[in-house]
């Protein structure tokens, strides 16, 4: 799924006393490479040398959703054009240096020196930021840029997600208690807190039409659905329709839902296959209602635009170094293993559908939760790879060989008493997670 490209504030820094046209060459390289590299830049053309420049630039770019803010050291500038714009542009801001090499002569641009000003005043003012010390066209620079502006697109995006709890986390699940003021004033994320019985009317009365058009359309993706009970059926897939319906009428990012046992008690179907497709429509749903998972997954999807599976961490094989993420048939379709035809099925324990079954397809993945074990936030980042492997449990799973040995990644779960689920994304976004972490000065759990 393509995401839109990242939004880079682009201001490039200089003085007039040291090498202006070299200045402007190696600008011209950076807005080429960054262009080219596919991002939409925003800013002013010519290089800003003067605080009513640099005041100019801040209220432009001020009016822009920037994912963020390049400050580009062109030449030696002292702090106060990049304080002007840290303070006007919300958006977290990235320090550019060109290295320049000894020639015995003259110091042409002293970039360095002005970065290091910079991040100096940055740090006094208790601001975090990013640094690169390369030329414009370094692929390893382009890549940390990349990895930072995925982190600001879902730092961005978190501050006014709005996440609808439906009913109470299970007694017992002290690993789903939200704190919703620890949540807004850390992450800018709020909690809309709903009631399980009204999504439960609104999928008895959701129109039959509707359901029928969904029906339809899954029938192309999802064998087996002719086979398991219809009335039950139809109820997951209202659920997903008022729950769809909902999050558009009332501008929800996510879902966190109480799952069981009303689900199957009350309204007589699963909540899972709902669950899926909506984190499949990058409305990111968890179960149990699990507001940081619901979180964790946001960030996951944000920075990868694509859906995010929250699962339970449920089998270890020592001897393979492989561990086993499963849940009862939620994750997202779009990770099935294309040499598996995706299939309904029933809850392994309640008996009803909808359940959707697939083993995950094969390739490298991140994973990462949103922790309260210490009673404090702090991210925990692991990176592994999904091995093609049958379904090893009713529902989906994978199979995940983690880039540590599978006894220290279990002994760090049970030993730092992390919560049950886990959220991964397909591609190494470990990076990007990292600079997310440093942005909203969280400690980093490393499995």
């Amino acid at each position: 799924m393509a995401s839109p490209p990242l939004a880079l504030g682009f201001v490039p820094i200089a003085r007039t006393t040291f090498d202006v046209p070299l200045a402007e060459q190696v600008t011209a390289g950076a807005r080429a490479a960054l262009a080219a590299a596919g991002y939409a830049l925003i800013g002013p053309d010519a290089l800003v040398t003067s605080a009513d420049e640099a005041a100019a630039a801040a209220a432009q770019l001020a009016a822009q959703p920037l994912d963020l803010l390049i400050v580009f050291q062109a030449t030696f500038a002292d702090s106060t054009m990049l304080m002007t714009l840290a303070e006007h542009v919300d958006a977290p801001p990235l320090l550019w240096a060109v290295p320049e090499a000894p020639t015995g002569g003259r110091l042409r641009l002293n970039s360095l020196c002005g970065i290091t000003l910079g991040a100096h005043a940055l740090t006094r003012a208790g601001r975090r930021y990013a640094t690169v010390c390369a030329a414009p066209d370094d692929p390893a620079a382009l890549a940390h840029v990349d990895a930072v502006g995925r982190a600001g697109r879902a730092h961005r995006r978190l501050h006014g997600a709005r996440i609808g709890r439906v009913g109470e986390h299970p007694e017992g699940f002290e690993t789903c208690i939200p704190h919703p003021v620890a949540l807004h004033r850390r992450f800018g994320v709020e909690l809309v807190q709903m009631a399980l019985e009204d999504v439960f009317a609104g999928a008895r009365k959701a129109n039959p039409g509707a359901v029928d058009a969904l029906y339809d359309t899954l029938r192309g993706r999802v064998e087996g659905l002719a086979e398991v009970d219809r009335g039950a059926l139809r109820g997951t897939l209202a659920t997903y329709a008022t729950l769809r319906e909902t999050a558009a009428r009332e501008r929800l990012t996510g879902y966190a839902v109480r799952c069981w046992p009303q689900f199957f008690t009350d309204l007589g179907c699963a909540a899972c296959g709902a669950l899926g497709l909506l984190t499949d429509d990058l409305t990111p749903a968890s179960c149990e209602a699990d507001v940081n998972g619901t979180v964790t997954q946001l960030i996951l999807q944000e920075i990868s635009g694509e859906p995010a599976f929250d699962s339970d961490v449920v089998s270890f094989d020592m001897e393979q170094n492989t561990a086993v993420l499963w849940h009862c048939g939620k994750a997202p379709l779009s990770m099935a293993d294309p040499q598996f035809q995706p299939r309904a099925t029933i809850h392994s324990n309640r008996h009803l559908p909808l359940l959707l079954e697939f083993p995950l397809r094969p390739g490298v993945v991140t994973l990462a939760r949103l922790s309260e074990a210490t009673g404090e936030f702090r991210l925990v980042v692991g990176r592994g790879e999904v091995l093609r492997a049958p379904i090893s449990f009713g529902g989906t799973s994978g199979v995940v060989r983690f880039e540590r040995p599978a006894r220290d990644v279990l002994d760090t779960i049970l030993s730092q008493g992390l919560e049950h689920h886990l959220a991964l994304i397909y591609g190494d976004h470990v990076e990007a997670l990292l600079a997310l972490a440093h942005m909203l000065d969280l400690p980093v759990l490393r499995l």
